[in-house]
């Protein structure tokens, strides 16, 4: 069990107001999806964020960046300021109507879900940050109820003809040398040295994209050179290890925010992955990363250093027959793919000893994860058009090659650049992957229904359970969330409660799921888990 989340920032495009502002865009999708829930919170507004615990500046090798040198995109422990007037202004509309507004007139720009997750914007882009899971099964899931939650927006805005349409896209570049990120994140003991982490991690992040890169039409950040790459993401890295994330982008980002007891846990902040659509790039995603920081923190991860990391990142990424190597600082030169069956025997033989791989007495998840990790490498390895149904970048390459040669298109054809754009659109009807996946040509780890749940309803075995209970049970009292925290205003107690959840694996539905069925108002609720006596009968 390792608690684990993804962030997704989705591309935003307006066809028919190119010249629209990208922030305002994403506010107006905040505020379609507070349309669609209405979740209303205490003085009409919509759950917001609680920004108190946030430490973006903070270094895991032990220092704090000064905020006058940071740049202002790491500044997110700020909310961010769009009022109405901007917004109407945008759509050239002066008399727009903001539903969802609050009494300032100003947007909103952020939503605590029911459940259990965050919908912002963040950096031009609007944002969903899963809840908390434990499982990389369950990070398939929610991750995936994040695209629902996108396309809700985009048919809200559609359905208002006043206003342009609005398309998301579930990819990371818009091939005019901007990025846009798709993060992880992963529980672990503020025990384990970070220099542990950066040596255990590297050569696998370096290797990792081989089995869940999305692809991409380009080389470059511009995507100007011709050719077609493993990952969306890597051409955009510039150093090894670092604080940032939109700028100087390092393999292993040293953010230390714990959003936890901060003495006890350490959240991993992985920035380097692609926004996969795939289910099963997803999974082996999340998985394999989890088993590797097993090994690490078992000290049991291969003693592999890469020579010039960035380089061999990208090396890896511009080829896709899998046969570059990369060479190692004791000489030798290896393949992704054997970078990978390094990690891969080394975390199976780690999983033997602990027994958490066996299929009948085991945690029910590593003997899935070692199973497709092995089967898709032997893919790669001997066939790996083989792969299509599984790895995402080798499906969207079928799919690109067969246009090319029904049609006769070379690599800066600019009609494969938008078959590569139209493969992202988290629209069914038009989005390239969900027509594959509609014909059974793509592989699913968890079904519509699970996923159909995960919009509405938190995981049960951790504090995201807690968090989306309140928001959906008791909206209309909870002025502010964040991950460490839910926040209530409720008549008659005098001041704001606090409730802390600072133990990422309380507040689950086994701890607190009766206490939510027992009440029907936040008053009584906040008594008995206060331990304080409801305010009617309050002197």
């Amino acid at each position: 069990m390792r608690v684990m989340g993804s962030e997704t920032e989705y591309g935003i495009h307006a066809p028919s107001a190119p010249g629209a502002n990208a922030t305002m865009m994403s506010a107006r999708i905040i505020q379609a999806y507070a349309t669609v829930t209405r979740q209303r919170a205490a003085g009409g507004a919509e759950t917001r964020w609680d920004y108190t615990d946030e430490e973006p500046l903070h270094d895991a090798r032990g220092w704090t960046m000064d905020k006058a040198a940071a740049d202002p995109s790491q500044l997110t422990d700020q909310p961010p300021v769009l009022d109405a007037e901007a917004v109407a202004l945008a759509y050239g509309r002066q008399d727009l109507e903001l539903d969802g507004a609050d009494e300032s007139g100003s947007l909103l720009m952020n939503m605590v879900l029911g459940n259990g997750a965050r919908l912002y914007v963040d950096h031009a882009h609007p944002e969903y940050s899963s809840p908390e899971v434990t499982n990389p099964r369950d990070a398939v899931a929610w991750d995936a109820a994040g695209d629902l939650v996108a396309l809700a927006t985009v048919r809200k805005v559609a359905a208002d003809p006043s206003l342009p349409a609005i398309n998301l896209y579930k990819n990371n570049t818009d091939s005019k040398s901007v990025s846009y990120g798709s993060h992880e994140n992963y529980l672990m003991p503020r025990s384990v040295p970070f220099g542990d982490i950066i040596r255990g991690l590297t050569p696998f992040f370096i290797s990792r994209q081989v089995i869940c890169g999305a692809g991409k039409v380009g080389l470059g950040q511009d995507g100007s050179t011709p050719g077609y790459q493993i990952s969306q993401r890597a051409d955009f890295f510039e150093a090894e290890v670092g604080l940032e994330t939109t700028i100087r982008r390092p393999i292993i980002n040293t953010r230390d925010e714990p959003h936890a007891t901060a003495d006890k846990y350490r959240r991993l902040h992985v920035i380097i992955g692609d926004a996969n659509l795939s289910q099963a790039s997803n999974f082996l995603k999340f998985g394999t990363t989890a088993m590797v920081l097993s090994l690490i923190e078992a000290g049991q991860a291969p003693k592999i250093e890469v020579h010039e990391p960035v380089q061999a990142l990208q090396a890896v990424s511009h080829d896709t027959t899998l046969t570059t190597t990369v060479r190692l600082l004791d000489g030798r030169r290896v393949t992704a793919l054997e970078l990978q069956w390094m990690y891969f025997e080394a975390a199976a033989k780690l999983a033997q000893e602990t027994g958490v791989a066996d299929s009948v007495t085991g945690d029910g998840h590593t003997h899935q994860v070692l199973s497709q990790w092995e089967a898709t490498l032997t893919t790669l390895g001997t066939d790996p058009d083989a792969a299509a149904s599984s790895v995402e970048w080798v499906a969207k390459k079928s799919l690109l090659e067969g246009y090319r040669n029904r049609d006769g298109l070379a690599w800066e054809d600019a009609r494969l650049g938008l078959v590569d754009l139209q493969w992202s659109d988290i629209r069914p009807e038009k989005g390239l992957y969900y027509r594959m996946l509609s014909r059974d040509r793509m592989m699913r780890i968890v079904d519509d229904a699970h996923i159909t749940r995960a919009v509405t309803e938190p995981p049960s075995d951790t504090r995201a359970y807690f968090r989306g209970r309140c928001v959906s049970s008791f909206g209309k009292d909870v002025v502010g969330a964040s991950w460490d925290s839910v926040i209530f205003d409720v008549p008659g107690l005098g001041k704001l409660q606090r409730v802390p959840t600072r133990e990422p694996l309380r507040g689950t539905k086994a701890l607190t799921g009766a206490l939510f069925d027992r009440h029907a108002d936040a008053a009584s609720f906040l008594a008995e888990l206060l331990g304080q006596a409801p305010p009617a009968v309050r002197s």
